[in-house]
């Protein structure tokens, strides 16, 4: 009974990290303003390039800065297209998603001998190295070390949203961006930095997957993450605890998936397959109505109109 509940905890922690990046990704540009549809694109460039610099480099650390500077670098694009050109919001993050599936898949033809994923290299250590534990417990609470950094992630962003001025100055970009800029913020350059930092953060939720979960990019290895990374987000009401803990949630629903069908329970793996998207169905109708977003999301800001 333990053993079995140790490891539903050691899989949902797991799982979850993917999202809480990715959903934090959502936090930070949506809090300045600029909804980010397209942390499903960013999160897939951000798992290609983990696992290929980790290949090629045998270095996973170095696998996942590069993931968060192309994250970065692809949320550049989304900047440029929603703060300087004043484009919808949406349909930029949906080209994201496009673009970034089509990327990854164009990159690992050519740099693998036309294969459609990557080849295996060595993951992220776990929290507790390659300790031999004699007890199961322990062996399935012994997580990635993405898990820390996910929640630490989380705990810093609070803490700079909320406890700094330049968080202060963020949530006033999303909020009231004309009295932001009244008061000599400057509405663009935070915007602009909020999204190359979501796109950072996505880039990170995907190297989480491909760095720790898996060892290798296949074409599915994001399939959906990001957009119940939105989902957590809207859950949440766009902070980042409760993001976090929405992220969790949808954890556990994605570990309730391998447990359950590990042959213990004869429930048909299609139905399994599903529980993490039909959770994110219920969870969009119960709450997207209820959950109050920052009031100037999605709004282009233009110097002198109110």
């Amino acid at each position: 009974m333990l053993n079995d509940i140790s490891l539903l905890i050691g899989i949902t922690l797991m799982y979850s990290t993917p999202l809480v990046f990715g959903a934090l990704g959502g936090v930070i540009s949506e809090r300045s303003g600029v909804v980010n549809i397209g942390i499903e694109g960013m999160m897939t460039v951000g798992a290609f390039t983990a696992a290929s610099v980790n290949y090629f480099s045998g270095n996973p650390w170095l696998g996942f800065i590069a993931a968060g500077a192309m994250g970065g670098l692809v949320s550049l694009l989304h900047a440029l297209a929603s703060v300087s050109f004043k484009a919808d919001q949406t349909i930029s993050g949906i080209a994201i998603n496009l673009i970034g599936p089509g990327f990854a898949l164009f990159f690992c033809r050519l740099l693998f001998d036309d294969a459609t994923m990557t080849l295996p290299a060595k993951t992220l250590p776990k929290i507790f190295g390659d300790t031999n534990f004699s007890s199961s417990i322990m062996k399935n609470l012994n997580v990635d070390i993405t898990v820390i950094l996910g929640l630490i992630a989380a705990v810093g962003m609070w803490f700079f949203l909320y406890k700094t001025k330049w968080g202060l100055r963020v949530n006033a970009v999303g909020e009231h961006p004309a009295a932001a800029d009244t008061m000599g913020i400057n509405v663009s350059l935070t915007r602009y930095l909020c999204v190359i930092v979501s796109g950072i953060l996505s880039g990170f939720g995907g190297a989480s997957m491909t760095l720790a979960i898996i060892s290798q990019f296949p074409p599915t290895a994001i399939s959906g993450q990001g957009f119940i990374a939105l989902a957590a987000l809207i859950f949440g009401k766009w902070t980042p605890m409760g993001a976090y803990g929405a992220c969790m949630l949808f954890g556990f629903a994605q570990a309730l998936t391998i447990v359950l069908g590990g042959g213990k329970f004869a429930i048909p793996s299609q139905i399994l397959s599903m529980l993490p998207y039909v959770l994110t169905i219920v969870v969009l109708i119960l709450f997207v109505g209820r959950s109050v977003a920052p009031k100037a999301d999605s709004v282009p800001y233009e110097k002198g109109v109110r």
